[in-house]
């Protein structure tokens, strides 16, 4: 019972840098992991990105590091993903995901924000 709310994708230029947020309501945003999840048409859904719930451990898929950044902020029950250098394979549309630390299952989902790149 984990409300998820995407924001802040849009369209952007290839080089240009994007935030997105995810802002989390119904339960304690601290008992989850939070990730970043994208999926372009006609693609199964990837992972992009974790962070632990204390924010201590992070990790990414290996065609982001170093471009991409998440990072949450447990006192507004808020995750972030920052997006720099982006690039036209990185067009999808992103979402927010919570895993519970008990399980490792990604439990609840948003409903996505589109991000496009051009060239």
């Amino acid at each position: 019972q984990v409300l998820l709310v995407e924001s802040g994708g849009g369209l952007v230029q290839a080089g240009g840098s994007l935030r997105l947020s995810c802002a989390a309501s119904g339960r304690t945003f601290s008992n989850y992991n939070m990730g970043w999840f994208r999926q372009a048409p006609g693609k199964e859904r990837e992972f992009v990105a974790r962070i632990s719930w204390s924010g201590g451990s992070t990790n990414y898929v290996d065609s982001v590091k170093g471009r991409f950044t998440i990072s949450r902020d447990n006192a507004k029950n808020t995750v972030y993903l920052q997006m720099n250098s982006l690039k036209p394979e990185d067009t999808a549309v992103y979402y927010c995901a919570a895993q519970a630390i008990s399980t490792l299952r990604w439990d609840y989902w948003g409903q996505g924000t589109q991000v496009t790149v051009s060239s």
